[in-house]
């Protein structure tokens, strides 16, 4: 009887560790707005848990043409890419086909994705400022235009939230927030970011955005539900002149990072008070175009470096290199789980809270 309780103890050990997810990271490149710090046209994969060791390359030709935004779906099993050409296009990560692309008139910047994998949002460019600026609205399936919403002019980042209700775009010095059940302009939030247009994240129960500044290193924390910029928060002793470009929260929501990517430096604030407190700062090892994002997992923080840094201690723990060893980095990843080579989680390349998410509804629309 002993013999046989060690022995199904036993298999159901090896069949745990059989079944056990395997996280890949999935990086794009060129970066359209750090082409230098690329390798070839198409993507670089990484083993998560193995040093971030560099695994293989994809060869996707379009790439070339810089990439603009880079978002999943777990459920379709697919990444949605934009490119500087206007194109956006799909790819399978089980088959590894492209599977559509199409260009689009003004453009396609940082695409989003809701939940139940029918429907892309792009935003028309940062580029483009004409009347009808704002998202274009993308069947997922085949890459048909459905229909575009006027929102406002350098119409930029796109985040779907993960409860998949809400799609906010940021344009120039505005947040607006969009239901994704009919493509409605629910909220317009005015005067935030200070210049420009420039990143943002938003929390899991979707009730504050950080929205990076346009002429400092900081951020302002803009409350969803009522439309009042509650603070603006400044990182370092001094005000430092120069933008923000990229934040996040932790997958816990205990901590918000900001880049300095001119002074080579993420500020970490304590996202637990409301406004943030400054926490601590880490130094990065290039200057670029700017971007921070977490593992699911919370354990690693990844940025427009090649430094792959441990979110607990905050020391860089691994650095991004591709097969030929060059170090390689961008602004444009995402995180993939494998099990039995099938996509079975997928994490977001916006840095978003996730403490209080809850699964999505099966039908959105």
């Amino acid at each position: 009887m002993r013999t046989h309780s060690l022995f199904a103890a036993l298999w159901l050990c090896v069949a745990g560790a059989q079944a056990a997810d395997h996280r890949l990271l999935y990086i794009s490149t060129p970066d359209g707005a750090q082409m230098e710090s690329g390798s070839g046209n198409g993507i670089l994969v990484f083993d998560i848990d193995n040093g971030h060791r560099f695994v293989r390359r994809i060869e996707i030709p379009s790439f070339r043409e810089g990439i603009r935004g880079f978002t999943g779906n777990a459920r379709t099993h697919r990444v949605y890419y934009s490119t500087t050409s206007r194109r956006l296009g799909c790819f399978d990560l089980e088959t590894e086909k492209v599977v559509w692309e199409q260009t689009y008139p003004a453009g396609c910047d940082r695409s989003s994705i809701t939940p139940d994998g029918k429907k892309i949002y792009a935003p028309t460019g940062w580029w483009y400022r004409g009347d009808d600026s704002g998202l274009l609205v993308i069947n997922a399936e085949d890459g048909a235009l459905l229909k575009r919403i006027p929102v406002g002019l350098q119409a930029h980042n796109s985040i779907t939230s993960l409860d998949g209700r809400f799609v906010f775009l940021g344009t120039e010095t505005n947040l607006t927030a969009i239901a994704t059940r009919d493509d409605s302009v629910l909220h317009d939030f005015k005067g935030v970011g200070e210049s420009g247009v420039f990143p943002f994240t938003v929390d899991s129960r979707n009730q504050f955005a950080y929205v990076c500044l346009g002429k400092h290193v900081g951020f302002d924390l803009v409350n969803l539900q009522t439309g009042e910029r509650v603070s603006r928060v400044l990182a370092g002793a001094a005000p430092i002149a120069h933008r923000t470009h990229g934040a996040a929260l932790t997958p816990d929501e205990s901590e918000l990072w900001i880049t300095d990517q001119d002074g080579q430096k993420l500020f970490i604030f304590d996202a637990t008070q409301t406004p943030p407190k400054p926490k601590g700062e880490v130094a990065v090892s290039a200057k670029g175009h700017g971007w921070i994002c977490f593992s699911l997992d919370g354990q690693y923080a990844w940025c427009h470096t090649p430094d792959v840094i441990d979110a607990r201690t905050r020391k860089v723990v691994a650095t991004l290199k591709d097969d030929a060893g060059k170090l390689v980095s961008g602004s444009k990843f995402l995180e993939v789980h494998f099990r039995d080579g099938k996509v079975t989680e997928m994490g977001n390349e916006f840095g978003l809270g996730r403490a209080h998410a809850v699964p999505p509804p099966s039908a959105l629309n």
